[in-house]
């Protein structure tokens, strides 16, 4: 078996293909970006941990659409070493450097998305409507820690819907998936998708990606795990919007727009510090 540690150093083979398609569509599919055979520990510190501080107790029928659309669990990396270790892992952030086309890289958050055996859909957004950053230069890698199959809540993406920045103030919710299915339809783009994905398959898609996920109506919790990560030297944007206030509040500490977004829950996770 893979040394899990050893795992996490080693390079992921991107190649130039693979960067300009992300830079032109906002996303892109890796396969086995963690190899199979080595996800089993890092899955089970990451569901321990998320289950352990998951405070939602409601059925789903008791739960509005954003409720019904993932147990969502955030910084898990500052709760268990082995989750940080994944998070803070040098393949992925590399990876991520790369698509981006920056020298270095910090960690915005993580965040568990559960996708619930029976839950709903998860509306069209845009993951850097909620971020107050004031950089294009940030990125969200997303990977199921169970198989998924068809019908389980695959992610779908509206392909160069990215280039066009900020879009509408409408966060996730029944609002924004109906604006966005006229806006897709007006603007003809492409939806892409991957069908089905193994464990340890990843997407890398750009903030300003325009995706969502379909429900799942199968028997199996659609656990997914995602890292996200934004250019150094990015400064704090005047957070406008309430969400982008919150986030400023829980990953930011607080900054004042200007200064630097580089606190202790933004470490810097590319180039790795061997020191």
């Amino acid at each position: 078996m893979t040394d899990r540690g050893d795992c996490l150093s080693r390079t992921y083979p991107v190649s130039s293909q693979q960067v300009q398609h992300y830079r032109r569509d906002g996303h892109v599919f890796l396969p086995q970006l963690l190899p199979r055979d080595s996800i089993a520990p890092f899955r089970e510190a990451i569901v321990a941990t998320a289950d352990r501080n998951s405070g939602e107790t409601r059925p789903l029928d008791e739960r509005d659409t954003y409720g019904k659309a993932f147990l969502q669990i955030f910084n898990l990396w500052t709760l268990d070493d082995t989750v940080r270790r994944f998070v803070q892992a040098p393949r992925f952030a590399e990876v991520a450097a790369r698509l981006l086309g920056v020298e270095r890289l910090r960690l915005y958050h993580d965040q568990a998305l559960f996708k619930e055996a029976g839950g709903g859909i998860t509306p069209w957004h845009q993951d850097q409507y909620y971020w107050p950053l004031d950089t294009e230069h940030t990125i969200t890698l997303w990977m199921p820690l169970v198989d998924i199959e068809e019908h389980m809540g695959m992610m779908q993406f509206a392909s160069g819907a990215h280039r066009l920045g900020y879009i509408t103030s409408k966060g996730i919710s029944d609002d924004s998936e109906a604006f966005y299915e006229r806006f897709v339809a007006d603007k003809d783009l492409d939806i892409s998708e991957a069908r089905t994905a193994r464990a340890g398959d990843a997407t890398f898609h750009a903030g300003w990606a325009l995706h969502r996920a379909p429900a799942n109506p199968s028997s199996v919790r659609r656990e997914v795990m995602t890292v996200i990560y934004f250019a150094d030297g990015a400064r704090i944007a005047d957070p406008v919007r309430p969400e982008a206030r919150g986030d400023l509040r829980a990953w930011l500490g607080d900054l004042p727009p200007g200064a630097p977004a580089a606190t202790r829950l933004n470490p810097i996770v590319w180039p790795v510090n061997r020191s």
